[in-house]
């Protein structure tokens, strides 16, 4: 099965995505499931996976009632604050749902990225090692020093990096992200999602090869077997459609790229990093 291992609902009246304003007219309206179908139905993608957008407990409580109802949705990835001293309690609460499949780290929105390395936050971190939950991973190129050194105190963590980790492409540097990145890829546990990286680009006039060299890299850091595409729609339309995110990572692929090696990154490698029952 294809799989979209990236993408986003919300009910704008529900009132906890305080970053989604007016003044973001294509994201200041509702996105739903009967919204994404047709798309998924057009690139024959058979499934998705939810990630929170916003920081509370609630919508994740929402996201999980609507793969009740869409069988599309494969697995939900919700909100953990590892700072709350509660965290275990809604852990456990939000784990006996068959759709919740792991949570997110939203790194990108923490003032000091220095936070994670605080010692009840890394003993939390090795609970989920030990426990082996899915982790996404929400950092910014600049927070990775940070990242970098939770991970070599929590090796064995299974870990995802969103959005290739945000690199700078609007200005074209590579550096200090790539040996970041390759120290991160050195832990096994560890993959990367191929995605978010049209709204990185210039949005105005962003086109394929700004997007080349960071996906190859990736590619070489991680392997074919910890690489993943998602969308990220629809924060994606920002800066293209959700063909125009397809198309590009298409022209992106290495040359040669096996028939094997896209079924992983197009659904594969999604499956077994959430550890998604067969369909």
């Amino acid at each position: 099965m294809r799989i979209d291992a990236h993408q986003h609902f919300w009910k704008i009246d529900r009132g906890d995505y305080g970053w989604i304003t007016p003044e973001i007219p294509v994201l200041y309206r509702d996105y739903l499931p009967e919204d994404l179908k047709p798309i998924l139905d057009r690139h024959g993608i058979g499934g998705t996976i939810a990630v929170q957008a916003a920081p509370t407990l609630e919508e994740t409580d929402y996201l999980l009632s609507l793969a009740e109802k869409h069988p599309a949705i494969l697995g939900v990835v919700g909100w953990l604050d590892l700072n709350d001293p509660r965290w275990r309690e809604h852990f456990e609460r939000h784990r006996q749902h068959p759709r919740y499949i792991g949570f997110r780290i939203m790194i990108q929105e923490m003032p000091d990225a220095r936070v994670i390395l605080e010692p009840s936050f890394v003993e939390a971190l090795r609970f989920f090692a030990e426990e082996d939950v899915p982790v996404d991973l929400l950092v910014k190129a600049g927070q990775l020093d940070s990242l970098v050194e939770l991970l070599d105190r929590v090796p064995n963590v299974r870990g995802v990096i969103d959005h290739i980790a945000k690199p700078f492409i609007s200005r074209g540097e590579m550096e200090p992200w790539l040996s970041q990145m390759r120290r991160i890829a050195s832990h096994p546990g560890i993959y990367c999602k191929l995605s978010g990286m049209v709204t990185e680009a210039d949005p105005e006039s962003w086109k394929p090869s700004d997007l080349t060299g960071y996906i190859r890299s990736a590619i070489e850091l991680f392997g074919p077997d910890r690489v993943m595409f998602g969308s990220d729609w629809p924060v994606c339309l920002l800066a293209a459609s959700y063909d125009e995110v397809m198309e590009a990572l298409e022209e992106s692929l290495p040359d040669g790229y096996s028939e094997v090696d896209r079924e992983k990154l197009f659904g594969g490698n999604a499956a077994v990093f959430y550890k998604l029952p067969p369909r």
